[in-house]
């Protein structure tokens, strides 16, 4: 079945969990560029030139949710993501941005979702011309352990929120009030039930974990040593930063989920186990809280390869990046491509938009750089079609 898309999604309005966060408020300076220097950040995105998101112009709104007391202002200022030189002509926008506290986690989840679907329906009535998309921007949490039975939404809805990821209740609430979904955090909310309802509901589902900066690079070149039919014997990833989500990652439990999410696609890109002559794994990821970093995060990585002759060969990159700098542009994408999704009538987990992500949900996802290109073409092309 195909669609068409009538307008390039031009007006949105990013409803925002973790809305005072590093991504969050450079998103939220990002709207307000938009409004005075507007080149400055659409040349930054890739929807803008791609048919059918194609556009000169681009108008956010943003409102969400997070428990950091205080003006979003200061939130920008704590982060020290953008300079001053950049945001602070943008204060009175900024602090006039609804930015709510979180429902109460004693409550029941059902509780917790009715409360935040009356925000979301009340941010949409305060901007009824923007189209909506609901953002996950929280802090990477433990998996929600649910049994070995699949529950059904009544089941979920009736069980306490203390326990689950706070994740889980936005996701009901966006389901329910028909917002689509944008899962940039690494947690998991794309259980089966929700998936199948927000496929027969046409509310799309885009995630998991964003792939901003280190695991992009290793993607592309995994793809390209691929490519040549080098085999990879072995890669080393190391990640310093200083933020909010480094300190976060510095709990076991916490940072297995997005561990593995960077570790296991690479054995997916490649078709075998990264290490199989050995044994044993060689494809290290470490992540370490270095404050003096702040947002600026590096990585290194050390991959060995082989040639014919089974000759060995090494590669050596160093990337030097801005975490949240290289990831509000791809929020802004996948919040246009979501609104244009659900425009199109296409719901739950939609695979080809694996491109930004480092888990893509969905059937069949694509694996390798140039498969991720080609599905967002083949996307664009099932949106635009008569």
């Amino acid at each position: 079945m195909t669609h068409r898309l009538e307008d390039p999604c031009r007006e949105l309005l990013l409803m925002c969990a973790g809305a005072k966060g590093a991504i969050a408020s450079t998103v939220a300076v990002a709207a307000a560029e938009l409004q005075q220097e507007a080149r400055s950040v659409l040349s930054s995105l890739t929807t803008t030139t791609m048919p059918p998101l194609a556009a000169e112009r681009l108008r956010l709104h943003l409102a969400g949710w997070d428990p950091m007391d205080g003006p979003l202002s200061a939130a920008v200022q704590h982060h020290g993501v953008v300079p001053a030189a950049v945001w602070q002509g943008h204060g009175a926008f900024l602090d006039a941005l609804d930015i709510r506290r979180p429902p109460d986690g004693a409550l029941l989840l059902a509780d917790q979702v009715a409360s935040i679907a009356d925000d979301m329906r009340n941010f949409m009535a305060r901007h009824p011309e923007a189209r909506p998309v609901w953002v996950n921007l929280l802090p990477a949490a433990c998996d929600p352990i649910l049994g070995p039975d699949t529950p059904t939404l009544n089941d979920l809805l009736q069980l306490p929120a203390a326990g689950l990821a706070p994740d889980l209740a936005y996701t009901l609430a966006a389901l329910e009030t028909g917002v689509p979904m944008v899962n940039f955090s690494p947690n998991t909310i794309e259980l089966p039930t929700i998936c199948v309802e927000a496929r027969r509901r046409g509310i799309p589902m885009a995630g998991r974990d964003g792939k901003t900066g280190q695991t992009y690079f290793k993607v592309v070149l995994a793809s390209a040593l691929k490519a040549r039919a080098l085999y990879v014997d072995g890669w080393y990833s190391l990640n310093i930063l200083g933020n909010s989500d480094g300190r976060n990652l510095m709990d076991p439990e916490r940072a297995c989920g997005k561990l593995n999410n960077k570790t296991r696609l690479l054995d997916e890109i490649l078709g075998y186990p990264v290490g199989e002559r050995y044994d044993a794994p060689t494809h290290k990821v470490h992540i370490d809280y270095y404050p003096p970093r702040g947002d600026a995060k590096e990585a290194w990585d050390v991959i060995d390869f082989t040639g014919i002759f089974g000759l060995p060969m090494s590669l050596r990159l160093n990337l030097q990046g801005r975490d949240s700098i290289l990831a509000a542009p791809m929020v802004i994408d996948l919040a246009r491509w979501a609104a244009a999704l659900k425009t199109a009538g296409i719901g739950g987990p939609v695979a080809d938009l694996g491109f930004f992500f480092k888990k893509p949900v969905g059937e069949s996802p694509p694996l390798t750089f140039q498969e991720q290109l080609a599905a967002l073409d083949r996307l664009a092309a099932v949106i635009t079609a008569e």
